[in-house]
């Protein structure tokens, strides 16, 4: 993964950097070379780059399987290690049953409902609108 967190090739997670977080969006289709790769590039990154959280977006998975239930929890203590605080966010109610059914448990990170509500609890907000582009049917 390049400092310039550019497009993902075939097969790799896409890691945006947003300021001082990383965002992780895992896919569904999450096979155990793309988890290995990206248990490696997300630790190697977080080191890199000094970031100081890592957000971990699951609202794509909608099917888990015991490979799938780890990713999350051994991604958020990798990232944890440099000092990156971590939030899985997007968790369907269907795959925190199947994850508890699994026996699975993310012990370490916060979860949110949502990648902004993720972001707030690391202490950044979406970006304010854009000038010129008010709610109440300005232009």
């Amino acid at each position: 993964m390049s400092e310039a967190f550019s497009r993902p090739a075939a097969g790799q997670v896409p890691v945006l950097r947003l300021g001082d977080v990383l965002l992780v969006t895992l896919p569904g289709d999450l096979h155990d070379g793309m988890a290995h790769r990206l248990r490696q590039d997300l630790s190697e990154t977080v080191v890199r780059s000094g970031v100081t959280g890592v957000v971990i977006d699951i609202s794509g998975v909608e099917i888990v399987d015991s490979l799938l239930g780890r990713v999350p929890a051994e991604l958020a203590a990798q990232a944890g290690l440099p000092a990156a605080r971590t939030v899985v966010a997007g968790m369907r109610p269907a795959v925190a049953v199947t994850l508890v059914e699994l026996g699975l448990t993310l012990p370490g990170p916060r979860t949110a409902p949502t990648t902004e509500a993720a972001l707030e609890l690391l202490g950044r907000t979406a970006a304010p609108p854009r000038a010129g582009r008010g709610r109440e049917g300005n232009p």
